[in-house]
Parts: C-alpha cells; sequence; structure tokens
C-alpha cells in the first residue's frame, strides 16, 4: 500500500466569519451543536484510512490545539497520530506567508515520514469526502498534483478557483483561473463550472520541489491554490478530481455531493439550516461515515413545564447534551451544549452556542449566539435588524444578527 501523509491546513484567520473568529481561529469555530469545523476534514482523513495526519496552526490556535489534544487521540502504538504544528519559523524570522509557506516551513514533517503521496486539505469546510479515492485517481493518472474539484453553477464562477479542462482530457487541467468574471461551461453540462474545493493529492517529492521552488520567489503570494497549482497547471502536469465521483459509504443522492465553504457568516448560518430539514441535506446520521466529536460528560437534554403558554418544546431542530428547555418554545433551530431556556421565550431559525443562558420572555429570531452569552430577560434579537445594529451588534446584509463570545448583553 503506498504510504500516505495527510496535512491539514488551519491557520486561517477567517475575518468574514468575525465575531465569531475575534477569539479563535476559523477552524476551531463551533458547528452543528457538538463539533468544531475541523472536526469535518479529520473525520474525512480518518474514515479514508490516513491515520498519519499533522495540523498546521497558526492564528490565536490554543482552542484549535486544545480541542485536537483532548479529542483526537490516536493509537500511538500502531504509529498513527494527529499532531497539531504551531508556525516555528524554521526557515527566518517570520510567521507563514501563506499555505503554500506552511508547508513549505513544515517539510522536516515530510522528511521524517517519508511518504509516497501527501494529502492536503483546508480545514474549514463541511463536506463528506473518501480521500482514498482521490489517492487512486491521483496515482492511475501519473501526474504529480491532482485537485479537488466541485460542480458550481457557471453564474458564480466569480466566487471560486475555476478549474478549465480539455474535452479531449477532461481529467486534466488545462487552466486554472482565480474568480473569473466569465468561462466555458463543462462538455457535458454547459450550465456548470469546475470550481476547486481546496483539497489536492501530491506526489511527495514534487510536493516538496514546488514549495521549495516558491519560497525562492519573492513575487510569489505562497499560496497553494494561487501559486502552486499554476505551476503544476503550466507543466502541463495537474490533473483534477470530479467530486460527483466520490461514492462515500451511506451517503445519499441528497447529500452525497454536499460540499459548502463556510467563510462568511450567511454561509455559516445556511449550513446550520442544511442539518435540521427532515430529509437533511447534510445528514450527520450517516453511522458509515461518521463525523467524530469530544464526548463530554454531560446530563441527557431535558424538557420540563407544561403549563398554559408555558410548554418546553423543540421541532425541526438539534438539540445537544446538557440543554435545558424550560418552558421556552423552540423550533428550527441548532441548541448547543448546555444550554438554557427559560419560560415564556421563543427562539426560531437561530444557532445557539455552547453556555449560553436566555432569560424568561424573550424573543430570538434569525440570530447566531456565540459561547457563553448570557440574555436578560425581555430581550428581543433578531426582530430587527436596524435596531440590532444601533446596539452594537453584528448584522449581515442578510438580516442575520451575531453575538459575539461573552459579548454583554443588556434588556
Amino acid at each position: 500500500m503506498p504510504k500516505v501523509l495527510a496535512i491539514v491546513l488551519a491557520g486561517g484567520e477567517g475575518k468574514r466569519l468575525m465575531p465569531l473568529t475575534l477569539d479563535r481561529a476559523k477552524p476551531a469555530v463551533p458547528f452543528g451543536g457538538i463539533y468544531r469545523l475541523i472536526d469535518f476534514a479529520l473525520s474525512n482523513i480518518v474514515n479514508s484510512g490516513y491515520l498519519q495526519i499533522v495540523v498546521l496552526t497558526q492564528y490565536k490556535s490554543h482552542s484549535l490545539d486544545k480541542h485536537i489534544s483532548t479529542t483526537w487521540r490516536m493509537n500511538s502504538l500502531l504509529g498513527n497520530y494527529i499532531a497539531s504544528v504551531p508556525a516555528q519559523q524554521r526557515t527566518g524570522k517570520h510567521w507563514f506567508l501563506g499555505s503554500a509557506d506552511a508547508i513549505y516551513q513544515s517539510l522536516n514533517l515530510i522528511g521524517e515520514e517519508n511518504p509516497d503521496y501527501v494529502v492536503v486539505v483546508g480545514a474549514d469546510n463541511i463536506y463528506r469526502m473518501d480521500f482514498s479515492q482521490m489517492v487512486e485517481a491521483h496515482i492511475a493518472s501519473g501526474l504529480p498534483c491532482t485537485v479537488a474539484a466541485i460542480r458550481q453553477p457557471i453564474e458564480e464562477s466569480d466566487q471560486f478557483g475555476v478549474i478549465e479542462v480539455d474535452s479531449s482530457e477532461p481529467e486534466k487541467i488545462k487552466r486554472f483561473v482565480e474568480k473569473p468574471k466569465t468561462t466555458e461551461g463543462l462538455a457535458d453540462d454547459p450550465t456548470q463550472i469546475l470550481a476547486s474545493m481546496g483539497n489536492y493529492v501530491f506526489t511527495a517529492d514534487a510536493l516538496v520541489e514546488a514549495v521549495t521552488r516558491d519560497a525562492e520567489n519573492e513575487d510569489s503570494a505562497h499560496d497553494m491554490g494561487g501559486n502552486i497549482v499554476p505551476y503544476f497547471v503550466d507543466q502541463g502536469a495537474a490533473g483534477v478530481y470530479d467530486f460527483i465521483r466520490n461514492d462515500v459509504p451511506g451517503s445519499t443522492d441528497r447529500d452525497r455531493d454536499y460540499w459548502r465553504d463556510v467563510g462568511t457568516i450567511d454561509a455559516f448560518y445556511e449550513a446550520h439550516m442544511d442539518l435540521i430539514s427532515i430529509h437533511p441535506i447534510f445528514n450527520l446520521y450517516n453511522d458509515q461515515w461518521p463525523t467524530y466529536a469530544g464526548v463530554r460528560n454531560l446530563a441527557p437534554a431535558k424538557f420540563v413545564h407544561a403549563g398554559p403558554g408555558r410548554v418546553g418544546s423543540a421541532v425541526d431542530s438539534i438539540v445537544s447534551p446538557g440543554v435545558v428547555v424550560s418552558g421556552a418554545q423552540i423550533s428550527n433551530s441548532v441548541l448547543s451544549p448546555n444550554t438554557r431556556y427559560h419560560s415564556w421565550s421563543s427562539i426560531s431559525d437561530s444557532v445557539i452556542m455552547d453556555g449560553v443562558t436566555i432569560g424568561r420572555h424573550c424573543q430570538i429570531h434569525r440570530a447566531i449566539i456565540d459561547k457563553n452569552v448570557e440574555i436578560p430577560s425581555r430581550t428581543q434579537i433578531g426582530l430587527d435588524p436596524e435596531h440590532d445594529r444601533a446596539r452594537g451588534f453584528h448584522v449581515t446584509e442578510s438580516g442575520i444578527t451575531v453575538i459575539g463570545k461573552g459579548e454583554i448583553v443588556t434588556p
């Protein structure tokens, strides 16, 4: 069997997810009640059978490092590990200058393992993928670089790195263009384009050479998608792996090629809403390809009170361990662990993170409330976006109100 090392790029600041990333790296942002964003990438790699993984961190990485060390413990007896590796200034007095520079500064990790192939993935997208199928396609192609691509509507081409292919060689990248205003559609579907997912497979020696050359180029942005992939494309040495070919056990036609970039607050919110439909667009309940999370010693969720106008209930919602719904009404929401909801309050279309307490007679709608926030009684959030902005809350153009971690809220 070929030896594979997995590298997870987890140093992102995530400015577009502010204020959720004010106190943490983007991959450490909680998601779906009991997970962190990085858990989806790590679960995909582990489920693919690759158990030697390094996570390259940089920006405000404490909570991310703690999560990896306490949750992702592997069997070292068999040589398996998930190691969090911070920027160490191994090549000079500077931190990571980009994703390619992060790998260049960490070439000692590749040298120590001496893998045949290196899988490089981002840490902040929501999807399921069997990377072993992509590695097999990479080996079969004989090319040194393979880029995973997902089909997207052609009118959204200006939002992605677009992979253009020739109809005579549909599995080879002809051109890689960053966010083009116009491009050609696919031969088998002119309404779609291939967008880079930010996941790559490299033959190890070729990756080492590419990032070393890139490090010597002072004009480079030292970015995997912006510099390393075009380096291989210019040599006619880059292949594309169409995500639609990936067959994950337990997936359905509804979610088999699901992939969402949660780089903005609106996308982050919409990805949560994808979880809570009767037939979820992204199914967390696939036991054949599980998403792993830390097991915490928490009490079961509880619903109390059954008087007029004071019935503790939750419908079309995810309810995590440690939740107490005390006479509140919850709908279409994600409730994270150790949260409390008091009588006569209404919470709808919202994402509530760990340790939040919502007092009596509150109304919360289309809101994201980060960890350890206490909402006083008779508080309204999300009903009037302009009023929320005037109170200093972050509100997106679509009207999602965000309360930052530990933020003080007045009635």
